[in-house]
């Protein structure tokens, strides 16, 4: 079967959504979603995505630092992890968070680039995050405005870090400036957003579909067969991965859900978490793929860990909890220590960024398509220090970000100003973000200045 033939059928809404019973699954791009006409196909505009990507507790900033500026930098230890994407990589030295010296701000200023926070363990105010403003823009074209999740359970109510609120520390999301976002850590839970029936008001659906242990791709596998009797081989194909990835999250949803109580991390974790780290990682990374890919959403946030998380990490032989690790004494010991968390998130982070340049997209793949802020808004955490905070862009921007290079700038730049130039790149011009001074210059010139 050749399947539809673009130059004079129809194709396929780029909406397409298949209904079962309590699900729905959009599809992924499809060669038959393109528009019919090589003019029509020119003039579309690329689909662009934004996505972060947190990290907790500082950096070891010794291994972190590259020497060099410009395109001749070489990539420290926590960076050779991310090594085959240098080309679409820019590394920030010199940018200052706008919220200094506290774990909340850490977190709290990293999207927002708010110069203060609340007072109070029930005052809670920030600045709306860049995640959001572009929610509003790209989130008319998908049925979820964006996606928030995170590895860590949420804190308690009440004081969490320099007697403030937990908003601070347990959310890197605002859409407003009094209205920080929940993120969520439960896979199941995120993959019955994205896949459960949300036109149905009865959640009754849902939840016998759940007890029958049947299987989202099982309702609509007739509606799957008819797609591919109307698209060509490579949509068949594309159409084939997919369903077998869904099918292989939500397997593995269930395997974490039949041993949650066989040596969870935490005891309080909510069903459907998986054991270890890596898996929870893993999975939380696969289910924000499947979003991005079937355009579910087009803006995600995700928090690897918390404010002072006191998460340990023997995969990597680090049994000493995060927190009172990361505040070294300028040990190099213990700041060697450090660095080796600080080189498994990136390991972990590689491997995402590996499946997204793998998948087709457009005329490209989901990387080159896609614009990721990495990192942190504090640097030596032995001093909660906020300046020449860790940041890292990748991605192609959909064209419009040159990668690459190690970026240098005056000491005391702020880093809202780079929240600024990546709005900038989405065509969403604001003329302040949080306490931002100026767009940044990204793209003008290579080096800006020697450390």
């Amino acid at each position: 079967m050749r399947g539809i033939n673009i130059r004079t059928a129809k194709p396929l809404s780029r909406r397409t959504v298949l209904r079962g019973v309590g699900a729905t699954v959009a599809l992924p791009f499809l060669d038959a979603m393109a528009p019919v006409s090589a003019l029509a196909r020119s003039a579309a505009k690329p689909i662009r995505r934004f996505q972060a990507i947190f990290v907790p507790n500082g950096m070891a900033m010794q291994y972190w630092s590259p020497a060099k500026v410009g395109r001749d930098f070489e990539l420290t230890p926590i960076l050779q992890p991310l090594a085959p994407f240098r080309d679409q990589m820019l590394v920030f030295s010199g940018l200052n968070a706008s919220w200094t010296y506290v774990h909340a701000g850490a977190s709290g200023s990293f999207l927002t680039g708010t110069s203060r926070g609340g007072t109070s363990e029930t005052d809670v105010v920030a600045d709306t995050s860049i995640d959001q403003m572009l929610a509003r823009e790209l989130g008319a074209s998908t049925p979820l405005a964006s996606l928030e999740l995170s590895i860590d359970k949420e804190a308690n109510a009440g004081q969490c870090t320099s007697g403030l609120s937990c908003a601070y520390t347990q959310t890197i999301a605002w859409r407003t400036p009094t209205m920080p976002l929940p993120m969520e850590n439960n896979p199941r839970a995120v993959f019955e957003r994205l896949f459960g029936d949300s036109g149905s008001t009865d959640p009754a659906v849902r939840l016998a579909r759940m007890q029958e242990k049947r299987s989202i791709l099982d309702s609509v596998m007739d509606k799957l067969a008819d797609v591919e009797r109307r698209v060509g081989a490579d949509d068949r194909r594309k159409v084939d991965e997919y369903a077998a990835a869904i099918r292989d999250v939500e397997r593995r949803i269930e395997v974490a859900e039949s041993r949650s109580d066989v040596h969870p991390v935490f005891a309080d974790e909510p069903r459907g978490v998986p054991s270890t780290f890596e898996e929870h990682v893993a999975l939380m990374f696969d289910l924000q793929f499947l979003a991005l890919r079937s355009d579910t959403t087009r803006v995600a946030t995700f928090m690897l860990g918390r404010e002072q998380s006191t998460r340990t990490y023997p995969e990597v032989g680090i049994n000493e909890p995060h927190h009172p690790l990361s505040h070294h004494g300028n040990d190099p010991a213990q700041i060697a220590k450090m660095s080796k968390v600080n080189t498994y998130h990136a390991a972990l982070t590689a491997k995402y960024l590996e499946r997204l340049r793998a998948t087709p997209d457009q005329d490209g793949s989901l990387l080159d398509n896609m614009t990721i802020m990495y990192g942190t808004c504090m640097s030596n955490s032995t001093r909660h220090a906020g300046n020449n905070v860790p940041i890292l862009v990748l991605g192609g921007g959909a064209g419009r970000l040159k990668g690459g290079r190690h970026l240098a700038y005056a000491a005391g730049t702020s880093h809202a100003n780079l929240l600024l130039s990546l709005l900038d790149k989405f065509d969403v011009p604001l003329d302040r973000v949080g306490s931002s001074t100026g767009p940044l210059p990204i793209d003008e010139i290579d080096t800006l200045s020697e450390l």
